[in-house]
């Protein structure tokens, strides 16, 4: 096999979604090495999957909602020095923004998730300790500061 192939860096590719309703953020609960903390919905792009079907599985896994993303609000890329196994992580996250409506019930299908819960940007900002990345108060920023990409920006040919 080709060694350049073996030796190129991929970094995790994940998906997250910034769900609004009422000036409130809609984030899931969950336990990250015995320690609970905060995340917006998010997670691994699976193999054959676009962005945007990523995003709408993740949410409706983590949250039970069945949602469309608008726009994207953001693309991260994030290094989390060596974590409980002793190895460095990387993050490229796609950030997603959904506006609701009407205020939706909740209902986790992932075990991994306690709860989800409606913050407002300050009470986030309040919760910064127990956030799961940094990237969590970033993308809502970035989502406060009118950040848009359009959708069809992102290409695909899965």
């Amino acid at each position: 096999m080709n060694d350049h192939l073996n030796d190129q860096f991929k970094p995790n590719t994940t998906v997250a979604a910034v769900i609004r309703y009422d000036d409130k953020y809609l984030l899931v609960e969950e336990i990250d090495n015995g320690v609970t903390v905060y995340n917006q919905p998010a997670g691994h792009v699976e193999a054959n999957e676009n962005l945007i079907d990523a995003v709408k599985r993740e949410v409706k896994e983590e949250t039970g909602l069945d949602v469309t993303p608008e726009y994207a609000s953001g693309i991260y890329y994030f290094h989390r020095p060596f974590n409980h196994s002793n190895i460095d992580l990387y993050f490229l996250r796609f950030c997603f923004v959904v506006e609701l409506q009407e205020f939706p019930d909740t209902c986790p299908l992932d075990d991994d998730i306690v709860a989800c819960h409606w913050f407002t940007a300050q009470e986030i900002k309040a919760k910064e300790s127990q956030l799961r990345s940094p990237m969590v108060l970033e993308c809502i920023n970035d989502y406060l500061a009118g950040n848009k990409i359009e959708l069809n920006t992102l290409k695909s040919n899965i």
